[in-house]
């Protein structure tokens, strides 16, 4: 997105957009393990990760000489802070400039919508099943920008997916969300599974058939994938309930 694409050696396995890069990139990592000797083959000046979680990849690539720079972002604020570093890392602090404008203007824009809802729906946000977790905090933030009620924003403020577990599935009866978004991170969403829970055709968001899948990738990659694709897809689901609603 700032033009910048020549830089790049090699990539997550998990990128996908755009797809050019996965026909013009070799794909080196996925998310905590990675290919250290592909990688070294390919001579980086800077190796790029993300989270604590890749703290054992970024460790083993600083002891074999290579320059590493891990991010932590978990919040919208943390995303653009993030694409602003990295844009000023190449060079092209201008185009990152005018990239983190474009994308304030979108959340600005779809706030200002969703102010003229009548009803901020409560909305349950389930990254994993297996424990339940819920969403992480820029995912929080999102549902709020698009015009809904985060069940679990108390829990969104925790960075690590084992803070955010949901050791008891009937609190989720208990906040009783009007739309249930699920983004089963690295697996197909199953809305059935989660409509033959136990006691869960209690909760309106199921008894109503407000049960959506948004795909990982738009919504669970901290950058502007999910200040894009992800957020406009939060905010269609909830201008559609609110439409429904107002009937």
């Amino acid at each position: 997105m700032l033009g910048e694409q020549d830089r790049i050696v090699g990539i997550s396995g998990y990128t996908v957009r755009p797809p050019q890069a996965r026909r013009e990139k070799p794909k080196v990592s996925a998310f905590i393990s990675a290919k250290i000797d592909t990688i070294l083959d390919l001579k980086p000046d800077l190796v790029i990760g993300f989270s604590d979680m890749q703290a054992e990849i970024a460790a083993e690539l600083i002891r074999r000489g290579v320059n590493v720079l891990v991010y932590n972002q978990r919040s919208v604020a943390e995303i653009l802070d993030m694409i602003t570093s990295l844009s000023r890392l190449v060079g092209n602090h201008k185009g990152g400039e005018r990239l983190v404008e474009q994308l304030q203007n979108n959340l600005n824009t779809i706030a200002d919508k969703a102010q003229k809802y009548s009803y901020r729906p409560k909305v349950y946000f389930e990254e994993w099943n297996d424990p339940l977790i819920s969403g992480i905090r820029w995912v929080s933030e999102l549902i709020e920008i698009a015009g809904g009620q985060d069940c679990f924003a108390d829990l969104s403020q925790h960075p690590g997916a084992k803070d955010r577990i949901i050791a008891d599935p009937s609190e989720v009866i208990h906040r009783n969300p009007d739309i249930i978004i699920g983004s089963w991170c690295g697996k197909k969403f199953q809305p059935d599974a989660v409509k033959s829970r136990s006691d869960w055709q209690s909760i309106n968001a199921v008894k109503n058939d407000h049960i959506y899948e948004i795909k990982s990738p738009l919504i669970l990659q901290p950058g502007p994938a999910a200040l894009t694709e992800g957020v406009s897809a939060l905010h269609k689901l909830i201008l559609s309930f609110n439409r429904n609603f107002e009937k």
